[in-house]
């Protein structure tokens, strides 16, 4: 459905184009009518118009004005002018502020069908665009509820990223409701939209452009959405840029906002970056970790120098929270760590890179800095355990340990990348081991185990229902149950308890 505007001083000629508008078979809604081009232009700004209809000649705000007025508002706005034989220069200036077309009083309805027809087509090319560079960068879920009407909330706007600091408490609060609800209230009149995007605590705000008229500049306004939201307790890094034309990319728009954001966030305190402006964005400073001191680092893994290592992580991490280091530089440091590690672990026969790239991820959950420099020793020292006793484990005592776990975990739905991230190894190496002891694959050999708790179960709990074991077991449904009970013990679930019974 797309919203449309008229403009007319004469109310009968008002009234007659709406009617006709009306009659039409096309998406359209006449959202809002207005006698002068002052009214109209309030009305711009307060809610999103794909479409124009406006006279000339009016009172207060002739149409030219209104149309160049607009632009600025809505700058992807269509218009299209309606004139009189007289008004034809009038007309011919229009044209140069990109009027779609005109229609010449008094409206005919066949010009009207043809002409809505032309540009309703326009806008359907521009919206399957744009809705199709939003699918590229919107988490899946945020998309499917975005509705074809929305899509004037990412038309030629300002596009926003907001990321959520590391290291930040009540993280209940960054749901994509609570920020909507929050930045409405911060835009009010302005529309906006947000999306939670496809990166992790990350959101995807377009806001009408409008938003600008009360602030001297770009920075000025997202300076002041990022103190709103930490007065809300939420610590933001945000950049934002202009959507200067309706072919603007989306998807690239958001990744160099995104790249951006990546290079400048700071660990303490969150900032604001006009990634349209190269000179607002502060120059990145040398780093805590130089090409030295991760040499040292390295070297000491390799030594298999525990506590050395974990001394001189304690004094890192100190310079890091002190210098109010760039986050980039924790993430370099860790991929250091779990390059190292991952390298000499598998040199030994282990498949360990992904569960070591798993794990550190998990790290940027915690809520304090403090629990992250727990959480990062703990692992390190861990990563240095399992270095010691890689050697020395084989897969059958791998094996051993594994199957202990699953045992331990059978009355839930365990995967194969749960028990990977426990043992620290890959989910391939985790196949490979069981599937080398036990000669059959992880899932059959998972859900064997569980059938055979199943039949335990029955003959030890004959009250049980069928429905309250299948829960218990973790299975989808009673069907589902009843179907894999049947594939591994050639009977269904009531005639193996009717046998057990007799």
């Amino acid at each position: 459905m797309y919203n449309i505007m008229i403009v007319e001083d004469s109310k009968p000629i008002l009234r007659n184009i709406k009617m006709l508008l009306d009659k039409l078979d096309f998406p359209i809604h006449v959202a809002f009518t207005a006698t002068n081009g002052e009214e109209a232009l309030v009305a711009l700004q307060k809610q999103p118009i794909d479409l124009l209809l406006t006279d000339i000649r009016m009172p207060k705000m002739d149409g030219l004005s209104l149309i160049e007025q607009a632009k600025l508002v809505q700058p992807e706005l269509r218009v299209i002018l309606i004139s009189g034989y007289s008004d034809f220069e009038y007309t011919r200036k229009a044209l140069n502020l990109q009027v779609f077309d005109y229609l010449l009083k008094p409206v005919e309805p066949e010009a009207l069908e043809e002409v809505m027809g032309r540009v309703i087509k326009q806008l359907d090319q521009s919206r399957s665009k744009h809705f199709h560079d939003l699918q590229e960068i919107v988490d899946p879920h945020s998309y499917a509820e975005l509705k074809p009407g929305d899509h004037a909330a990412f038309l030629a706007q300002m596009m926003i990223i907001l990321r959520r600091q590391p290291f930040t408490p009540e993280r209940q609060r960054w749901g994509q409701k609570t920020l909507q609800a929050s930045l409405e209230d911060f835009f009010a009149p302005r529309p906006c939209k947000v999306f939670l995007s496809q990166t992790p605590q990350q959101f995807i705000v377009f806001v009408n452009r409008g938003i600008l008229d009360l602030y001297s500049s770009v920075h000025e306004c997202l300076e002041s959405l990022r103190r709103h939201l930490d007065v809300q307790g939420m610590d933001t890094t945000i950049a934002g840029q202009l959507v200067w034309s309706e072919s603007a990319n989306l998807s690239e728009l958001y990744h160099h906002i995104s790249s951006i954001l990546s290079i400048h966030q700071r660990l303490n305190n969150g900032l604001v970056l006009d990634s349209g402006n190269p000179v607002s964005i502060t120059r990145t400073e040398a780093s805590c970790l130089d090409s030295t001191l991760e040499l040292t680092f390295v070297h000491m893994i390799q030594a298999r120098q525990k506590e050395q290592f974990a001394l001189k992580l304690s004094e890192l991490m100190n310079q890091w929270t002190e210098g109010n280091v760039h986050v980039k530089e924790l993430e370099r440091f860790i991929n250091l760590v779990v390059d190292t590690f991952a390298h000499l672990l598998e040199e030994q026969g282990a498949g360990v890179r992904l569960g070591l790239e798993l794990r550190a991820k998990k790290l940027f959950d915690e809520e304090t800095y403090g629990d992250f420099c727990s959480e990062l020793t703990e692992w390190i020292g861990q990563c240095f355990d399992m270095l010691q006793s890689h050697g020395r484990k084989s897969r059958e005592d791998l094996f051993v340990q594994m199957d202990e776990y699953i045992k331990r975990n059978k009355y839930t739905q365990i995967s194969i990348n749960d028990i990977a991230m426990k043992f620290h190894v890959s989910p391939s190496y985790v196949s490979r081991v069981i599937k080398n002891v036990t000669q059959v694959t992880f899932v059959q050999y998972y859900t064997k185990l569980r059938i055979k708790e199943a039949c335990r179960l029955m003959e030890c709990q004959p009250e049980m229902k069928f429905k309250e074991l299948s829960d218990l077991l973790s299975f989808s449904d009673q069907h589902y149950f009843s179907k894999v009970f049947k594939e591994y013990m050639g009977l269904s679930p009531t005639e193996y308890k009717e046998r057990l019974h007799k």
